[in-house]
């Protein structure tokens, strides 16, 4: 049976599930969180909602394909928690280098724990969720269906558990970033956010000289090649634009990181190419 989730955050995600219901609904569960069962889906804010289509089953009077509508979120942290919890990640650099690169931190757990709070849910009373269903338990399988997508979703989007804690991610990384160390971090990166040891251009600006072309090709490919220069050192951050993006897109199948790969294949072409870079 294939994984729901790949990272180490979904599968935290995932526990609270198993304390939170019987392991009867739970096994049903999963079979609702694909596209056959989930007709809709969408993340409002902290909210996920959903339609999801059940089961006919004349025994209980059902006899009519029916459709139940699923509202599943998280209990959210208040203003004042997450104000501590911003100066707090504020001070520590590999947290908040991590988190402006949409990257979820291994120690952010720890950061949350100091503060007696917790990111990822931990107990029953953090899932909060509602169901058309009759099903007298809660959650009940058709939740169980939309908590599996969510965390599918979070592998490739991990700042998604901040939203779901109540922080918009966009405005956490704002104030991340307005932060004394957010604008020094901010700094060495570059204006445009690539983190990046190469701050010259690779190719020193022409010198100005009269234009005497004398043909196409003299034109277009020039008479002498372009100097090179010698790069400064590796890239401070491998495969950046890759990291923004985000790991685990929907094209990639293996249960190993996208991002651990493309930092590996980055490092190993820049080893490569050291000659002529």
């Amino acid at each position: 049976m294939a994984k729901m989730t790949r990272t180490w955050w979904g599968e935290k995600f995932l526990n609270v599930l198993a304390i939170s219901m019987d392991s009867g609904r739970l096994g049903r569960g999963r079979a609702y969180s694909g596209p056959n069962r989930l007709l809709s889906f969408a993340i409002d804010g902290p909210l996920a909602k959903a339609t999801v289509r059940g089961n006919v089953n004349p025994y209980f009077g059902v006899t009519k394909e029916p459709r139940y509508q699923v509202e599943v979120k998280l209990k959210p942290l208040s203003p004042k928690d997450w104000g501590k919890l911003i100066e707090a990640i504020s001070q520590n650099a590999a947290c908040l280098s991590q988190l402006l690169l949409n990257e979820m931190p291994a120690a952010i757990e720890s950061v949350f724990a100091r503060q007696n709070l917790h990111l990822l849910p931990q107990r029953s009373s953090d899932l909060i969720s509602t169901c058309s269903c009759p099903d007298y338990a809660s959650p009940c399988k058709h939740v169980a269906g939309v908590y599996y997508k969510l965390a599918s979703l979070l592998d490739r989007d991990p700042m998604l558990l901040f939203q779901l804690r109540g922080m918009d991610p966009v405005r956490l990384q704002e104030k991340l970033a307005d932060s004394p160390l957010g604008k020094a971090l901010l700094e060495q990166r570059g204006e445009t956010g690539q983190a990046l040891e190469y701050h010259a251009h690779r190719y020193p600006e022409p010198q100005q000289q009269p234009l005497a072309v004398t043909s196409l090709k003299a034109f277009w490919q020039g008479q002498t090649a372009l100097p090179l220069v010698e790069a400064s050192g590796k890239a401070a951050t491998p495969a950046v634009l890759v990291k923004k993006g985000g790991d685990y897109p929907a094209f990639w199948q293996r249960d190993n990181s996208f991002i651990g790969a493309m930092e590996a294949l980055y490092t190993s072409v820049t080893d490569k190419n050291k000659a002529v870079l």
